[in-house]
């Protein structure tokens, strides 16, 4: 009995697909090859959940595209290909390395490395400025404090 409501229990644990039952294709390959795809892509409406997982109408019918063009024949490479030329790369959820991208890649780490840059240059002058309270009056300065402080 425990057993098997621990096992009812690890099921409805599951994550909960929003993939339908009239929108999974009958071959189990290509149906595993919309999934693996899928997880892949965005949900424009949902921004940071797949398709698989979204309710959304949009994600339904990205769904449905992405088993159409397996269906046709295409791979997996060209469905995505298809997909993107559709709707932008914005629906990648791993976006490209490449092209304006690379810029958005490499400006974090860069930016990083300038900022220790920076924060190590100013901390070597200041290790190596003269200190200002150890530096001695000139005689010139003593007189003139000498003069001020009698005032």
């Amino acid at each position: 009995m425990r057993l098997a409501a621990l096992l009812l229990a690890a099921l409805l644990a599951t994550p909960a697909f929003a993939v339908q039952p009239d929108e999974i294709l009958p071959d189990p390959a290509l149906e595993a090859r919309a999934r693996d795809i899928s997880q892949g892509l965005r949900c424009l409406v949902c921004r940071n959940e797949n398709i698989d997982d979204s309710n959304a109408q949009l994600a339904r019918d990205l769904r449905l595209l992405v088993r159409e063009r397996l269906a046709a024949g295409d791979s997996d490479a060209e469905v995505v290909e298809f997909v993107v030329d559709r709707y932008g790369e914005y629906v990648l959820l791993n976006p490209t390395t490449g092209g304006a991208n690379l810029i958005l890649w490499i400006a974090g780490p860069a930016m990083l490395a300038g900022g220790l840059g920076l924060a190590a240059l100013y901390l070597r002058r200041r290790r190596t400025a003269p200190d200002a309270a150890s530096a001695a009056l000139s005689d010139e300065e003593q007189a003139r404090l000498a003069e001020i402080l009698k005032d």
